[in-house]
This record gives C-alpha cells, structure tokens and sequence, in this order.
C-alpha cells in the first residue's frame, strides 16, 4: 500500500476532465479543491484504487463522483458504478450531488436503493436501466439476490464511510457485494477513521490501494474550544447551564450512550429546551423527523451519538456539545468540525470528569495543543427563559407519490394563505410525507389554514410536529 498526502488546493482545469465538466463545476460554484479532492482525484482519475481519509463536510463526495462519472459511458444502460453507503440519509445526499456532477452529461441515470421504501418502485425503475446505484448494503443485497440489476458492466465500487459501514456490522453485506464485481474495477475507500476492518477489506477486495491521509484539524481560531471540569453526577445539569449561558441558536450535543442520549433529553426537555434525540435503534420514520425538525430550525439542541451522527450534514450548526468525551481522539475532531463550516465561527464545549482526562491527553497532543479550561460557575443565564427554535414544523400528509413539490406548498402558503416568503422556511418532501418550517408563532394558524385550504388544487390533512 503506497501512502500519499495532499499538496495545497488546486484549480479543477489541472485534472483530466472534460470542458463540459469543467464548466458545469464553474456554474455549481466549485472554485478550487478541497484537500481530500486535490489528494484523490489525480490517482483516481488515473484508475487507481484508493484509501482515503475523509469526514463528512470535506468535499469527498465529489472526489469520488467526479472518478466514477469520467469513467463512465452514457450509452450504455448497464449498471457501471456502484457506491454503498451506511444509511439512508447519506445515500440521499450522495445522490444529489452525483446528480449535479453529472448535469454535464446527457441522461446520466442514477437510481438510490435504501429500506424503509417498498422495493417495487425501485425495481420497477431498475427495470429501466441505470447507470449509477447507490445505497444500504442491505437493500443493495436485497435487490442483487432478486436479479432486478447485474453488476458484471460495473467499472466503479465507491465504499461510503466505511467505518461506518463497519460499526454497523456491514462487513460480509459489503464482502458478499463485492465478490459480484468484476475483479478489474476501481475501488475508491473513503473512511473518517481506520479501524482494523478497513485493512481486512482493502487485502480482500483492492488493488495495490494508495493511502491519502488528510490531517483531520480545524484551526484554533475558526473554532473556540472551552473544557469544563465537571462530576458525573452535574454532567447534565452543566449542559443546560451551558445552553443558557452561551445560547446557541442551534447546538449537537454528543453522548458515548444511547441512554445518555434518553436521559439528557429527558433532562432538557423537563427545563423547557426543545430537544431531540438520536440514536441508533431509532425507526426510519422517527429518524427522518428527528433530522426534518434540527436541518429547519424547529429544534434547538440534537442529542446523538457518534453513530448516529455520521454522515449529517447540518448547515449553519452554531455550537457542539461534547456531554462525554470520546476516548478517540480523531472522533473528537470529526465532532467538532461540524460547527464553523464555510466562512462561519464555531463553538466547541466540553465536559469532562477526573477518569476522562487521559482520553482529554490524547485529544491534546492529536490537536498539538493544552486544552483550554474554564470553571463551571462562570456560566450564568444570558437571556430570559429557556433557548425557543425560531421555528416550528408541519407535517403535510402525501409528498412525492402524490407529485407534492415544494414549490407547491410555497405557493399555496404565500398565495392563496397570504403568508410571507419570510416566514417559510425549509420544505422537505418526502415518499409519503411533506415537512415545512414556518415560523413558531403562525405554526397552530398554517395548520389550520391548510386542512382547510387546498395545495395543487386538492385537500390535504397537516398536523404540527411536536419533540
């Protein structure tokens, strides 16, 4: 295995893409590499199997989306690239993004297979060919063992955070579908970590790989990182003293535990903060709630735990809150770095008790740096009563299988309701169920208004999503 770090970002005109492609990434705002691109895409363009370091945020998708479409050939309907990907929400954004680097092309067919969605509709748009599949290990074995695609046309196999995959205990669905693609194919690797399952499959199923690590650090000054000292048994009190002294319009607060999770949010709840948990036995239907209500600002506070929380990709994320720190110093960063993306400042505190200060070393000398402590008591209330979301959420019974678009819950709530393009906010629509964020004092109102007002011309039910 050969090892290779990334030079500085790059303009895209340096790599081996197409003029159409390079304009279409102009149009889409990609102005230069990240340094997971600038690493990945001159071997992979070359064909290459590769290992690559990389968290969610870090450009990675399009390192991988732009290797598997120069590869591919539109004219032909078989099945040529194949990403697995550890859950449902992650296949969705890969999707999307795929979808947009592919607008330079003509008809580039991408189809996404995840549980919890009936398998017919996906066969039947299998049925019509498909150059891209994307999706849950699972559903993609599902649909393999049903022969509703083949693999034997496929060049490209994309394995998604794959220690996720891992964790999850994914590592013979990945295995089995692996040993259906051709043996001459490209593997990409993309891992936020290298946890020893990730050795196994690179002997088992790559060529040779090229290792790319990108040093997984955030700047001091981009994000500000205050530790607490505190005893197990004030842990989750200092969460709402925190919450109350610094009021994050948004904040993550990690646990190690499903149960810290539970009793966090029980916690905050009971102190009037609208929070929401998240972890991993949750149904598909809660989950997609769960993220609906934190992505539109109708939540304050999301309490999850790393396996959870990969692969979200929350914008504008004000604040993270590490209520217990991980004895793995890299998923420290990785948790971190999900607050100051872009241009944004981000906030960093953590709480940490006398039997955590040896994982507390090993985060200090991965980040080459003391940590920063503060004492507890100078965390007083800022503001009056407890952090509100700006937002709220309704649910409108029907979405995709009812041909509902966003545009047409906008129009039928700025139109015929009066309301202002202001006080709407993000809309996600679903298979079976359409999400809208509007804002928290005209929320019971636009219920109201919308079961008994129409949207594309027909009636629709709504009810107000509550933690």
């Amino acid at each position: 295995m050969t090892s290779q770090t990334p030079q500085a970002s790059t303009d895209f005109s340096a790599l081996a893409l197409s003029p159409a492609q390079l304009s279409n990434l102009q149009q889409l705002g990609y102005t230069s590499m990240t340094p997971i691109q600038a690493a990945s895409l001159p071997p992979a363009l070359l064909g290459k199997d590769l290992i690559a370091q990389a968290s969610t945020g870090s450009g990675k998708t399009a390192a991988f989306g732009l290797a598997l479409l120069a590869r591919l050939n539109p004219r032909c309907f078989g099945v040529q690239a194949l990403v697995l990907c550890p859950t449902r929400e992650l296949a969705d954004q890969v999707s999307a993004e795929i979808r947009r680097l592919a607008r330079a092309e003509e008809n580039i067919k991408v189809v996404t297979l995840c549980g919890g969605v009936p398998l017919r509709g996906q066969a039947q748009s299998l049925s019509h060919g498909a150059h891209i599949v994307v999706g849950t290990p699972g559903r993609i074995m599902d649909h393999l063992e049903r022969q509703n695609f083949a693999l034997d046309q496929l060049n490209t196999l994309v394995l998604d955070e794959a220690d996720r995959m891992l964790d999850m205990g994914f590592f013979d669905d990945i295995a089995t579908v692996a040993r259906q693609c051709p043996k001459e194919r490209q593997t990409l690797l993309f891992s936020a970590t290298y946890p020893e399952g990730i050795a196994k499959l690179s002997q088992q199923f790559m060529r040779n790989p090229q290792q790319i690590t990108v040093q997984a650090q955030h700047s001091a000054g981009k994000i500000e990182q205050r530790w607490y000292e505190v005893k197990n048994s004030e842990r989750l009190h200092a969460v709402g003293l925190l919450l109350n002294h610094f009021r994050p319009e948004s904040a993550l607060a990690f646990c190690n535990t499903k149960q810290q999770c539970r009793d966090l949010v029980a916690v905050l709840q009971a102190q009037g903060v609208s929070a929401l948990a998240l972890y991993g036995e949750l149904e598909q239907r809660e989950r997609d709630q769960v993220l609906v209500q934190f992505a539109n600002r109708s939540c304050s506070v999301l309490v999850a735990t790393d396996v959870a929380a990969r692969g979200l990709d929350i914008a504008n994320l004000a604040a993270v809150i590490n209520v217990d720190v991980t004895p793995d110093p890299e998923v420290h960063i990785h948790r971190i770095g999900r607050t100051g993306r872009g241009d944004a400042e981000g906030l960093a505190l953590n709480l940490a008790s006398m039997d955590e200060m040896g994982s507390v070393g090993k985060i200090e000398v991965l980040q080459g740096r003391e940590s920063a402590w503060s004492p507890l008591s100078e965390l007083t209330p800022t503001g009056s009563g407890p952090l509100v979301p700006p937002m709220a959420t309704v649910q409108i019974i029907g979405g995709r299988k009812e041909k509902i678009r966003a545009g047409d819950v906008l129009g039928a709530l700025t139109g015929d309701m009066g309301y202002t393009r202001e006080q709407v906010g993000k809309i996600n629509v679903n298979e079976f169920s359409t999400y809208v964020a509007v804002e928290r004092s005209i929320a019971p109102q636009v219920v109201q208004r919308l079961n008994s007002g129409r949207v594309k011309g027909k009636s629709v039910k709504a009810r107000l999503v509550t933690d």
